[in-house]
């Protein structure tokens, strides 16, 4: 199987078919486009290794009803890539939850993925929407961070 070459257009096509709108994502397409060695970083986690990355989407995937994804921005700078998204996350008992993040995507020698970290507000953007939480937050963040 040829992989396409990832750049900009690539990039916004091929992520742009993993969410769609019966909830659940499929990125099976995209895992060809990651090393063995991928190295994935986020807010709340580091995952080294393809099959660890793998179930890590699974998992996301099947602890959420529904989980959408709206790119933004994509740019490309040498070998390095960054997507600028709103993935909104709905789960059984609580209301959609939007978080805006990027990932910035670092490619090896032979064009693949290999590190991939997402920047996002984890708690901010989810306590946006819980009553009570809001408010409380937004004051602590700003006392102590503002």
């Amino acid at each position: 199987m040829s992989l396409e070459i990832l750049n900009e257009d690539s990039v916004r096509r091929l992520w742009s078919k993993t969410y769609n709108t019966q909830g659940k994502p499929d990125w099976s397409h995209l895992f060809p486009y990651y090393t063995e060695d991928i190295v994935f970083q986020d807010t709340i986690q580091r995952i080294e290794g393809k099959e660890k990355f793998m179930a890590m989407c699974q998992r996301m995937a099947q602890r959420c009803a529904s989980l959408n994804m709206e790119l933004l921005n994509v740019i490309q700078k040498d070998n390095v890539i960054l997507m600028e998204w709103i993935m909104t996350m709905s789960f059984t008992k609580y209301p959609s939850t939007p978080l805006y993040g990027a990932s910035r995507l670092t490619l090896s020698e032979d064009g693949r993925i290999c590190e991939q970290r997402d920047y996002y507000d984890l708690w901010g953007d989810i306590f946006n929407n819980i009553p009570y939480f809001k408010g409380p937050y937004r004051r602590f963040v700003a006392k102590k961070f503002g």
